[in-house]
This record gives C-alpha cells, structure tokens and sequence, in this order.
C-alpha cells in the first residue's frame, strides 16, 4: 500500500503525484495544508523531520526527498519504467534532476515566498506570522531555509540575492529550449523522468501569471514542450485536481502583481 503525504502547491509533491499515474501506481493521499503550518505537527514531524512534502509511506516504511521516492517507485515497481534503460540516457537525465535539486528547487521556493505565499502568510497576522516563520526547522528546503523565507515574507523582491534566483530559474528555462532543439522532450525520444522533473517548476510559473518568460517567441520549444505535458493523461490527475480554487486564485492574482518585477529583472517587456 502506497500513502503520499502532499500538497496541492508543492512542485516536490507534484513530481511524486506525476511519477504515480506515469506508472498508474494506485495510492492513498494525506493533504497537509503547508500553509496552514500543519507540516510543523509534532505527528508530521515523524513522519518526515524535515516538516517538508512529500513523504511515501510503503508498506509502513517512510520514503522522504520526491526524487528518492521516484527512484525508489521505479525500482520496486518495474512495470512501465518512467526512467530510461540506456546508461547514457540515465546519466542525462540524472544532470537534470540534480540540477533540480540543488539550484532551481531552492529557487523556486524563493520566487514562490517572494511573489505570492509573503502576501497569504502575512494575513495571518503579525503574531501567526511570526509563529509560522519560526517553525521552520534549521534545516529545511536548503541549510538556511528558516532565515531566507523570513526575508522572502518580509521583504519580497528587495530581498538579498533575490535578482539572483529570478534570473536563475530563467536560466533553466534557456536550458530547456536548447535541450528541446532535437526532439520533444528533454532526453532521447520519450518522456522521461527529466521531463517530470521540470514540469511543476514550469507550471509554478505559469500559475503565477508568468507565462511572459517564455511565450510571445522568447522560448518557443519551451512554450510546444508545456503544450505537450498538459496534454499527457497523468496531467489532470497529478496536478490541476490538488490545486484548491483559493490558493489557484492566489498564486495567479499575486504572481500578476509580481511580474511586471520579475520582467524587468530579466529585461523583458511586461504586458
């Protein structure tokens, strides 16, 4: 029996969702409002003490860090593989999780805190807010994780560094559209776990109303490539069915405030 401890905005949580119905792997799900705080309970913690989505409960056994869980998942159920047989390929696709791990996942979080989720914790007032900065354990989503989100929420775009993760992730996206010259997905011939691997931090900017980094001829490939994943089966089950209509309205009504910000960052021309 296969349990996913997740939610609805967590890119992590979306790449576990993806890899399951690639591999039409039934399981039971545990939604944990993270913006709620409710990953920091003493029963969460547990679970995962990280105080992160997603964990995978498998026969009992806890299975944290969304690209062990794919790993993991393709191993123990070998029946419609999602990552590639040949070594090179492998070792590819590798480079892109990894990548994803180390730079665009922190990145992503940065841009996320930065543009939509400051304004929804900041609701909570100054004494939740506080409350909810400060049960980020020291070691998170990156070592210094519980310092940078206080800055993020309080300070937004003027934030240290925070020019510095936009223009990355847009760099990734640059990344893409090279790797999409010689075919439709980022390794060989077929979907591949590289693909899921990018998908939510590509769809996290198209729900912020930023679509404006790769549409209008700026990354074409990129922009077909979204195109295609949208309309692959385990899309709508994986990603639009755990999004709730308010944090939908959140993410798309304040990444629209953001973006004119983020434009001029990356030297483009807002709409």
């Amino acid at each position: 029996m296969l349990e996913l401890y997740h939610h609805g905005s967590s890119v992590c949580a979306a790449k576990v969702r993806l890899f399951l119905e690639e591999k039409q792997l039934p399981w039971t799900g545990h939604y944990i409002d993270i913006l709620k705080g409710e990953q920091f309970t003493p029963e969460y913690r547990k679970v995962n003490p990280k105080a992160v989505v997603p964990a995978l409960i498998h026969d009992g056994k806890a299975i944290r860090e969304s690209s062990v869980i794919c790993a993991y998942l393709d191993e123990v159920f070998p029946e419609r593989p999602v990552r590639p047989a040949d070594p090179v390929l492998r070792a590819e696709e590798r480079y892109w999780t990894k990548a994803v791990d180390e730079e665009l996942h922190p990145a992503c979080g940065a841009l996320t805190f930065m543009s939509s989720h400051r304004h929804t914790i900041r609701a909570l007032g100054e004494q939740r807010m506080r409350e909810f900065l400060d049960s980020t354990p020291p070691f998170s989503v990156t070592a210094d994780w519980h310092e940078q989100k206080k800055t993020y929420v309080r300070l937004g775009f003027e934030a240290p560094g925070a020019a510095a993760k936009v223009k990355l992730y847009d760099r990734y996206l640059w990344r893409m559209e090279e790797a999409l010259e010689d075919g439709d997905w980022l390794i060989g011939d077929r979907f591949s776990f590289a693909d899921i691997a990018m998908t939510p931090y590509v769809m996290r900017l198209d729900m912020l109303s930023m679509q404006g980094m790769w549409a209008g001829g700026r990354m074409p490939r990129v922009e077909a490539w979204l195109g295609n994943i949208k309309a692959r089966a385990s899309f709508q089950p994986a990603i639009w069915k755990w999004m709730p209509d308010d944090l939908t309205g959140q993410l798309r009504v304040n990444g629209a405030k953001s973006w004119p910000e983020v434009a001029e960052l990356l030297e483009i021309e807002a709409a």
